[in-house]
């Protein structure tokens, strides 16, 4: 027996031995390569359990494969894919192909934390020659389906990146994300695939390109490979997949890593396979092998169902990994794989043709979307084993054969010139008839140029391009990309209803009440009258949900909003759920529910390391505004309470500001009392920012804003923080102790003064005349005007003032001092732009006059000399004449409480008000304060 293997090859070896001697220098130098890529066919074909070499989304490799399973109807078939996956394979009926199995984690346990989320996809198209097995095995009774490929956790196991942690450039998805929507439905995970076919040696690449005379590797392999094996019979198809596998095994790179990593998954997968067959008694005469061509001709020594068992799987981590079925796309296939732009589509095409003109009837699982249903078929008897039969070489006639020369199909050519002429207009280029007979020629010509008797899809391509494509791309799609979708588009695959993880299936029947087709890709508009349908509020909450979870145009409102206290009574949505799919199922990863997972959220934002109090607050406004649950609010805010004072920085104080005001405003209005943390955190941020304050008045890190900003929580918040038991003397001492250097800075300083009574409006006046009269401090004063303008954020009560400061700035500061300061005006109200611009419009509009015509007259009001009361004045002013004039008002008011007296008389010596004539002092200031 073992002499017939060795004859069945010899002359085969005795042909390239030859060539090694005339084309090399020495027989030594290219003889060991050649002899031994026949070593590995034979030892591959010799091997009792069948290996069947494939390459993934191949036409070619698919057809071989349907028509071996109905050759043989192995009773076992092995499949080179994630073992973990397995469970995933029977919901592959209710699904549209392309999917893509996806293994994902949220969090890793046993993985650096940075990886997180760890993702593992294997794309599946029907076009595949994985497909075509699953198929099979899943709707053929007694036939059993075995992946034996690592596990998903393994993939991550045995990463680059555990190895070299600083080395970012191993992760499998460090490349930047296609621009296109539809390329990027995989996201950054991690690509896996059957049969990953392509020349890790630069050189020989090039060579063949090259040689070929072609610009890509796809359109190599098409041509070379693809057509050639199209109607090959099965061991000429085995034979020169091995062959490939082998040479490209042999001319690949010395990367230890990558070589170590293809060995341990063959080690692997040899050792799955030799274990299931002794736990079942399986003949290896009745199995299956399917793998990549690459791992078919393999060297280990756990090779074969006699190789050794030295090989120990480690076990795998803690990570918890969810699996599930995502959409997937030719454009995103390619993407993952490097391949090139439209081949997978024409890939699509071309097992079409193949199928009708080879007539092999391909597998489909019963009940699959998006296609026709499948012929009945009269059951075919297994066939008898007997013999192994010996293998014959088919290399030799193969390698020697030359290339079959297809004839030109005329009809076929021609309409795709017409549809793609048609479909160039439609999308505004000038094309006609003549341009259709102008690709047709010039793709013959480019076919003959390139050694070939008829165009291949590529050829048409590159001449549609040079025939209609001109200067510019009218519309949205060029001449290539529409050659792309003429040869059967950018197919994107859904997951069906059934497939769907329990949150998404929850999510659409949530949304039933819409009536809309949720799965369908592209926008669709949805309409909420709540006030006439109460039902829909419900939808509403998911969708807002929604919103909040997934990407942004997932679910876009377009009127209607929700804040917190208010709730709309009509609502417009955009919503693309199915174009979006895949986001949908990974949240289904995280949770039963969308409030769970959004909860998990919250509290993971909330306890993360590197959590402000800005952050907490905002994940305690979200769980009030989208889950409506005070527990989680009080739990998440005593979380910010205990953030707050552990931060020794004043980076997050204008959000924290705005979030506490909008928080106390919700709470006075919807709560009978203030939440018991909301009130901690009044009193403890009230201490934490007196304590902060001086230092941050000469902090060079901390800018005026946000200085501003501690101000306008503690002014705002200070009647609370005073009845929670606060004292007002920290304030006043942290404001004497503050002593800033920078001009803006002491602006803020003396706004906060004022507010407090320490400086009054005059003496703030006079300091600003003071700074504007010397010749030294001008080139400094836009930026005092800078920290007034901020310090509305703190003391709005000066907005009047701020507006005289402004225009005093206008009429006194030269054009060069006043010019370069108008764009910081700009951005200082663009970034305060909700709170100042408004202030300060409204007062303007206020002080200054209202049309052209009074302008002239219009004398500013703080240049306006107040005129001194008279003596005359002060006496009539004396007395009550007002309430003498009109007594029913006090009549009423002492009939209520009870008081009975009689009004005095005129001139009876007691008028005017005894108690202000006592104790005038409260008037004098009073009329000091609103003389100011």
């Amino acid at each position: 027996m073992t002499g017939s293997h060795e004859r069945s090859f010899e002359e085969l070896r005795t042909q390239l031995q030859e060539a090694a001697a005339t084309f090399a220098d020495g027989p030594d130098a290219l003889e060991s390569i050649l002899l031994g890529i026949v070593d590995d066919v034979d030892r591959a074909v010799r091997e009792p359990l069948e290996i069947f070499p494939v390459c993934h989304h191949s036409p070619a490799s698919a057809i071989a494969m349907a028509r071996r399973l109905r050759e043989k109807q192995p009773k076992v078939v092995y499949l080179e894919l994630c073992e973990d996956m397995a469970p995933l394979l029977a919901e592959l009926r209710n699904c549209r192909l392309p999917v893509a199995v996806q293994a994902f984690a949220t969090e890793t346990d046993g993985f650096p934390a940075e990886w997180a989320p760890l993702s593992v996809v294997a794309p599946i198209t029907e076009a595949s020659a994985e497909y075509q097995a699953i198929a099979y095995a899943l709707d053929t009774p007694g036939v059993e389906l075995v992946l034996v490929d690592r596990s998903s956790d393994h993939v991550y196991q045995w990463d680059a990146r555990a190895e070299h942690p600083d080395n970012d450039s191993a992760s499998p998805g460090s490349e930047a994300p296609p621009a296109e929507e539809e390329a990027a439905l995989h996201g950054d995970a991690v690509g896996v695939g059957i049969g990953d076919l392509r020349p890790r040696f630069a050189e020989l690449e090039e060579h063949l390109l090259r040689h070929g005379k072609v610009r890509h590797w796809s359109e190599w392999w098409h041509q070379y490979v693809e057509l050639p094996l199209g109607e090959g019979d099965r061991d000429t198809y085995r034979q020169v997949m091995l062959l490939i596998g082998s040479l490209f095994r042999h001319l690949a790179p010395g990367d230890p890593h990558r070589v170590r990593v293809d060995e341990d998954r063959e080690r692997h997968m040899w050792t799955r396979m030799r274990a299931h067959l002794a736990a079942t008694g399986t003949d290896p005469a009745d199995g299956l092998y399917v793998c990549g061509a690459f791992h078919a001709a393999s060297r280990v020594a756990e090779f074969g169902i006699h190789g050794s068992d030295t090989f120990e799987i480690a076990p795998r981590t803690a990570t918890k990994w969810q699996h599930g079925l995502i959409p997937s796309s030719h454009a995103a296939i390619e993407a993952q794989f490097g391949l090139a732009a439209g081949s997978v589509s024409i890939a699509a095409t071309l097992w079409a043709k193949n199928l009708r003109r080879t007539r092999v009837e391909p597998f489909r699982l019963a009940g699959q979307a998006g296609g026709r249903k499948p012929r009945a078929r009269k059951a075919v008897a297994a066939p008898v084993p007997g013999p192994a039969a010996e293998p014959d070489d088919k290399l030799s006639g193969f390698l020697r054969r030359p290339p079959v020369l297809d004839r030109l199909d005329e009809a076929e050519l021609l309409g795709w010139c017409v549809e793609i002429v048609r479909a160039a207009r439609r999308n505004g280029y000038l094309a006609s008839t003549a341009d259709a007979i102008a690709v047709f020629e010039t793709s013959i010509l480019l076919a003959g140029m390139r050694d070939r008797a008829r165009p291949t899809p590529y050829d048409f391509q590159d001449a549609a391009v040079t025939c209609i494509e001109k200067d510019t791309v009218p519309g949205r799609r060029d001449v290539r990309r529409l050659v792309e979708i003429m040869m059967g588009g950018d197919r994107v695959g859904q997951v069906g209803y059934d497939a769907l993880p329990p949150l998404a299936r929850d999510v659409h029947d949530r949304l039933a009440a819409l009536d809309l087709r949720l799965e369908q890709r592209g926008v669709q508009r949805a309409l909420l009258d709540i006030a006439s349908r109460p039902e829909l509020e419900r939808c509403s909450d998911v969708l807002w949900m929604l919103r909040r979870l997934m990407p942004p145009g997932a679910a876009r409102p377009i009127m209607g909003e929700r804040s917190l206290g208010e709730r709309s009574i009509q609502e417009s949505w955009d919503l693309a759920l199915g174009t979006h799919q895949r986001a949908l199922i990974e949240l289904g990863y995280e949770g039963v529910s969308i409030e769970q997972v959004l909860e998990q959220r919250l509290r993971r934002a909330a306890y993360a390391p590197q959590a402000t109090a800005a952050s907490v607050l905002e994940a305690v406004e979200d769980a009030t505004l989208y889950l409506r649950s005070s527990r989680l609010a009080d739990e998440l805010g005593t979380r910010a309470l205990d953030v707050l004072a552990a931060e020794r920085n004043v980076d997050g104080a204008p959000e924290v500001l705005r979030r506490v005001r909008r928080l106390l405003a919700y709470y006075r209005t919807s709560e009978p009392v203030l939440p018991p943390w909301i009130e901690s955190f009044v009193k403890t941020g009230y201490a934490h920012y007196c304590t902060l304050l001086p230092m941050s008045f000469t902090d060079d890190d901390a800018t005026v804003r946000q200085v501003a900003a501690m101000l306008g929580f503690l002014f705002s918040m200070e009647n609370l923080a005073l009845s929670l038991g606060c004292d007002r003397a920290q304030l006043q001492l942290a404001l004497a102790q503050s002593h800033p250097q920078e001009p803006s800075r002491t602006a803020l300083l003396w706004a906060a003064q004022v507010q407090l009574g320490h400086l009054s409006r005059a003496e703030l006046r006079s300091r600003c005349d003071a700074l504007l009269g010397n010749p030294l401090v001008v080139p400094a004063y836009p930026r005092y005007l800078s920290g007034l303008v901020h310090a509305l954020e703190p003391v709005p009560g000066l907005t009047d003032f701020v507006v005289e400061a402004v225009s005093q700035a206008f009429g006194r500061l030269p054009d060069p001092v006043l010019l370069p300061w108008l764009p910081t005006l700009v951005t200082t109200l663009r970034a305060g732009g909700a709170d100042l611009a408004p202030l300060l419009i409204r007062e303007a509009g206020r002080t200054f006059p209202g049309s052209l015509a009074a302008l002239d007259a219009w004398i500013p009001p703080w240049r306006v000399q107040p005129e001194a009361p008279s003596a005359g004045r002060r006496e009539a002013a004396r007395g009550c004449t007002l309430l003498a004039a009109h007594p029913g008002t006090c009549d009423a008011v002492a009939a209520l409480l009870g008081c009975e007296g009689t009004w005095e008389e005129p001139g009876s010596g007691r008028a005017g008000v005894a108690l202000a004539d006592r104790h005038p002092d409260t008037a004098v200031a009073l009329e000091a304060l609103l003389a100011g």
